[in-house]
């Protein structure tokens, strides 16, 4: 049986009027090549379904083909309201500072991810995807994250972006508000963590180690 991996993508367009963002399309792009290379069944979904919008900074000139390849996927996601965790072996989420948005108050997205956690299912996630973290809670009401190693955009690469002043949060403060561990490279470095079945990354460049090693702990 093909293993069945779910990815979790932002609705959300813009930052400010002046802003437009969605989904890094390489941490999106190169994550799902990686599993139909393992011929994975991958599911795309976001909170509303529908189309998910691309960061237009994400798409530049010498962009990979077979990244490119990959937007149609993006055109009509599913609803994450119509799937649930029992269906899947895994589930992914990729980052864009749109996630920074919609994924945090998300409930559908929290019991997505307390179920794919308490089942002993992957949960990963990468760069500004760790957003959906930030409001998942176990069973027992304690943050998913408490106590647990993991990698996200840090406060240091989100001023880079001058991006820090516009954001609800910062994602690296915020997950060590709830307890986490947050565990980072140089800027722009790969930089991944592996807390069990909890498989987080730092930012774009982190993008196919944690993918290669979802596909390591699925086989």
């Amino acid at each position: 049986m093909a293993k069945k991996v779910l990815m979790v993508v932002t609705n959300h367009a813009e930052i400010t009027e002046d802003t437009p963002t969605g989904i890094w399309l390489s941490e999106f792009g190169e994550a799902y090549n990686e599993f139909k290379l393992h011929g994975y069944e991958v599911t795309v979904a976001s909170p509303s379904g529908g189309e998910a919008p691309v960061d237009p900074n994400s798409v530049s000139e010498n962009e990979p083909q077979e990244i490119l390849n990959t937007k149609p996927h993006l055109e009509d996601t599913t609803p994450i309201s119509d799937v649930n965790a029992e269906d899947f072996d895994a589930i992914f989420l990729p980052g864009g500072h749109g996630t920074m948005f919609d994924f945090p108050d998300s409930e559908k997205l929290q019991k997505l991810l307390r179920d794919f956690y308490e089942s002993d299912k992957i949960v990963a996630a990468v760069c500004h995807g760790p957003a959906g973290l930030v409001g998942a809670t176990l069973s027992n009401g304690e943050p998913l994250v408490k106590g647990k190693r993991v990698s996200a955009f840090t406060d240091a690469e989100e001023a880079e972006t001058t991006l820090d002043k516009h954001m609800p949060f910062l994602l690296e403060s915020k997950l060590n508000e709830l307890g986490a561990t947050v565990l980072s490279g140089e800027n722009w470095a790969t930089h991944y963590e592996v807390d069990g079945n909890l498989i987080t990354g730092q930012n774009p460049q982190s993008t196919e180690v944690v993918a290669k090693e979802v596909v390591k702990q699925l086989s």
